[in-house]
């Protein structure tokens, strides 16, 4: 049997249908783009909270005390993990603080508008994971799962969102300065005018 029968073409693989279909069906574009707004109300709450409810004062104020108490007395996954919350996040606790709370907050307007929202989810993730590795799961883990689906699905996530509007405005506008550059420069080839519709 020659190798070459064995490996195939990159233009010969094909998507199994039911993965197709969860990734650019409308109406599952409906069930990510509930997904996601929901995650994004989630991390909406976690940055209000932190910016102007109850965790304000250990957040913005005092020095940024509940990061460094976090920083300081959590168990990380990993001993270098651990090594840099002491030598990094707890004496710099303070812009830490405020860049957590801002980055919680915008995460969860860019989910819940869909705007930007690759770059949202995947600094979702992100801060998921640095929470689960300093030694808090709570929700995190599954908040990085639902985050990993809509980075997964965000084409059809983002269908319903500033992104989508976006998407569909660059398409339409696009298509017609295509039509009209052909058809102006077919029109100087033949001497005469384009009409383009």
């Amino acid at each position: 049997m020659k190798l070459n029968s064995l490996i195939t073409e990159p233009e010969e693989i094909h998507t199994p249908r039911s993965l197709h279909y969860l990734t650019h069906s409308k109406a599952m574009g409906v069930v990510w783009s509930a997904l996601r707004i929901w995650l994004g109300v989630m991390w909406i709450q976690a940055g209000v909270s932190k910016l102007w409810g109850a965790e304000n004062s250990a957040f913005l104020h005092n020095n940024g005390a509940a990061v460094a108490g976090f920083a300081s007395h959590g168990i990380p996954a990993y001993s270098w993990w651990g090594s840099f919350l002491h030598g990094f996040v707890v004496p710099n606790a303070d812009w830490v603080a405020v860049l957590v709370s801002i980055s919680e907050f915008l995460v969860g307007l860019g989910l819940v508008l869909g705007f930007l929202t690759p770059a949202a989810a995947t600094v979702g993730a992100l801060l998921n994971f640095t929470y689960v590795m300093s030694g808090t799961a709570s929700v995190n883990a599954f908040y990085a799962l639902v985050a990993i689906v809509i980075l997964a699905t965000w084409r059809t996530s983002s269908e319903i969102g500033i992104d989508g509007f976006i998407r569909a405005y660059r398409q339409t506008h696009n298509g017609r300065l295509f039509k009209k550059n052909v058809f102006s420069g077919l029109a100087k080839v033949k001497g005469g005018t384009p009409k383009v519709a």
